[in-house]
């Protein structure tokens, strides 16, 4: 027998939430890369070119843009439970949430124009 639905799963609101805990786990994967690029800094000039050279490739670029689009939403989500916790803020939360979604869409969107 199955469990039956449960409905706050439909909410968008719900949705926010989850799309904020991917995107900063997201965040958290891309972070040991960082490091090592940083750290081929401390080896030399030619270790990090030969890195740079390396993340000129589209599809490294493609995944460039989906970083940006993480730290847009999480950024954005973080400041959305900053106000629901501190504010007495309820009524237009479905729409802020898809407003960050749409102008994290939009931020990663221009970074991919810029770049590719």
């Amino acid at each position: 027998m199955s469990a039956p639905p449960r409905p706050y799963r439909r909410n968008a609101l719900w949705i926010a939430a989850m799309v904020h805990r991917v995107s900063g786990i997201g965040l958290a994967l891309f972070l040991p890369l960082h490091f090592l690029a940083l750290g081929l800094s401390l080896q030399g000039a030619a270790r990090l070119d030969s890195f740079l050279r390396w993340t000129d490739i589209p599809l490294i670029k493609l995944a460039e843009g989906g970083l940006v689009f993480l730290l847009g939403v999480h950024f954005l989500g973080g400041l959305r439970v900053l106000f629901v916790e501190n504010f007495d803020w309820r009524v237009n939360q479905f729409r802020v949430a898809t407003a960050a979604g749409g102008a994290a869409a939009m931020l990663a969107f221009a970074f991919l124009i810029r770049v590719l």
